[in-house]
């Protein structure tokens, strides 16, 4: 069976197709592709996903799958977005004298 296997990050972007048995899992995909030696990646921090969907490394794998190994997020994404909000708020809008 043929699969896909494909990284991207600082190191470069690497797409690796490989033959498995039909029985394969996500681990055994890795493995055949030489992508985390290759690229000298600390294998216990990446986490998978077969076409975007999070996948573990024990998930059975069917023809034509594209194994994605993906990086620990570096900053959380509504933290960066609440520090930028902080940086730049939104002006106050005018208030209205009261009438009396």
């Amino acid at each position: 069976m043929n699969v896909q296997v494909a990284y991207a990050g600082p190191e470069g972007i690497l797409v690796v197709d490989v033959e498995v048995p039909s029985d394969a899992s996500v681990a055994d995909a890795l493995a055949a592709s030489g992508i985390v030696a290759h690229l000298d990646l600390f294998e216990a921090a990446l986490s998978c996903a077969i076409h975007g969907q999070h996948a573990d490394r024990n998930t059975p794998l069917r023809p034509g799958d594209r194994v994605e190994l993906l990086r620990p997020l570096v900053a959380d994404a509504k933290a960066a977005r609440r520090a930028r909000a902080a940086e730049r708020p939104l002006p106050q809008p005018a208030r209205r004298a009261r009438r009396r």
